[in-house]
């Protein structure tokens, strides 16, 4: 004998304050209460579920999830995964809206393998459907390519360019040359604007670094460099000007310069000081634009002279009086160095003593004092070596003697303290002024120290 079990009560949400009381399908007669149900889901209020009627089946859903809630009509809505727009996924409404968005979504920047699923429908084969192009963005990404790697404006007229950039996107556009040096200028007065507006908003004093020089061609440049400490306490530097000089190149004429560069960046009222190089004109341009500026303790800090430059000067003195060894050394690098045959007999010789080749020979340049330092430094690491290829090379006749070595050595160290010292002068992300005394003070010592040896010996 069967018993009956009775119905257990299922308790539906509530909606607009009344409880649904019975959950038969609703009759097709009624009509009005039917138009509010999606023929894709039946939609409650929060706290209930949504139940499907049937699967979905367009490819078009790969590339989209849907939200929880529905819209103030209780009609199902989707979203976009790539860039969260929404749209009513109700059944009824079909998907050839959703089909055209994924077509036109700005944030579908690279292949989709749903895309290709979709775009296959048509054609029977998947294809590599790019989105759309945006020529500013192409242009600007272009024009900043070209200053960042110092690129010639005729790079974009190549033809292999042309052709690379079709075959990424059929529709791209290629601007010539001119284009592109308009597009550059635009790009410099909108950074410089930029950069204008944030040095008038800094609140902090302006330090200045200049130098000028010629080029091959006899041409005269002057740059213009600003240190500051910017409102976060963080050490700034920027490069405000580098144009050309044109002559006479005399203190006045610079001092008429740099006073129209820092009018045009609008920070004259602002400076602290100004660091140069010792030569003569300097001080005559220093004593010039201390009248059109706003110093503090009336100037009296104003010109600085460059402690790396005063090394320099030092040290290129003192090599006047160079040691014979160290010319020895010049020589032996030259001719290792002067054709493929002696470079490879002396790479044999490296190998031979087991050293690493790939540090190579340096070989000085008489304007660049640090260049004797380095040069003597590679030949030190390679002493061992140019001892084999005496032995082996009997036209190399340079190699310096027991005795020399020792001095070489000896030189090397001397000339250390001064290359130390000067990269330390040369720092641009730390302040320097704090450093001058104790260095400098390393290398008095360092001369007294040789004094008194050479006295007593």
């Amino acid at each position: 004998m069967e018993k009956s079990i009775d119905p257990i009560p299922i308790d539906l949400a509530e909606s607009d304050g009344e409880r649904v009381q019975d959950s038969h399908p609703i009759k097709a007669s009624t009509k009005k209460s039917s138009k509010k149900i999606s023929n894709l889901t039946n939609l409650t209020k929060p706290g209930s579920h949504f139940k499907r009627q049937r699967r979905l089946t367009s490819e078009v859903w790969v590339n989209y999830e849907f939200l929880d809630e529905p819209d103030e009509n209780g009609n199902l809505l989707c979203k976009c995964k790539k860039c969260g727009t929404t749209y009513n996924a109700d059944s009824k409404n079909g998907t050839g809206n959703l089909k055209r968005h994924i077509q036109n979504c700005k944030r579908r920047n690279y292949l989709d393998v749903g895309q290709m699923i979709i775009d296959s429908s048509a054609s029977g084969s998947l294809q590599n459907r790019l989105p759309s192009i945006n020529a500013d963005i192409f242009r600007e990404l272009v024009a900043s390519a070209i200053v960042r790697h110092d690129l010639p404006f005729q790079f974009a007229e190549y033809d292999g360019i042309r052709k690379c950039f079709s075959y990424l996107h059929p529709d791209v556009k290629v601007v010539s040359r001119n284009t592109l040096k308009a597009d550059i200028l635009k790009m410099y007065r909108r950074e410089k604007s930029k950069l204008r507006e944030y040095m008038t908003a800094i609140s902090s004093r302006i330090s200045l670094t200049s130098d000028c020089w010629s080029s091959i061609t006899t041409d005269g440049y002057i740059s213009l460099t600003a240190h500051f400490i910017d409102n976060h306490w963080t050490l700034q530097k920027r490069i405000l000007n580098f144009r050309f000089l044109p002559p006479p190149h005399s203190g006045v004429h610079m001092s008429d310069e740099v006073c129209s560069m820092l009018k045009e960046w609008g920070i004259q009222k602002k400076i602290m000081s100004i660091t140069l190089d010792n030569a003569s004109s300097n001080d005559v341009f220093a004593d010039v634009i201390k009248s059109e500026l706003d110093l503090i303790c009336g100037g009296n800090y104003f010109h600085v002279r460059c402690c790396a430059h005063i090394l320099n000067l030092v040290v290129q003195d003192g090599l006047k009086e160079i040691d014979d060894a160290v010319i020895k050394v010049r020589e032996s690098v030259k001719y290792c160095k002067g054709s493929q045959a002696r470079r490879q007999r002396f790479l044999t010789s490296v190998a031979h003593v087991e050293l690493d080749n790939a540090r190579g020979l340096r070989q000085d340049v008489p304007t660049r004092w640090n260049s004797t330092y380095l040069m003597l430094e590679s030949v030190l690491y390679y002493k061992k070596a140019f001892i084999h290829f005496q032995k082996s090379d009997a036209n190399y006749i340079h190699c310096p003697t027991t005795d020399e070595w020792v001095r070489i050595e000896k030189i090397f160290r001397f000339l250390k303290v001064f290359y130390d010292v000067t990269k330390v002068f040369s720092g641009t992300l730390y302040p320097t002024a704090n450093m001058y005394f104790p260095n400098v003070l390393k290398v008095r010592l360092l001369l007294k120290e040789e004094m008194e040896v050479r006295i007593s010996s």
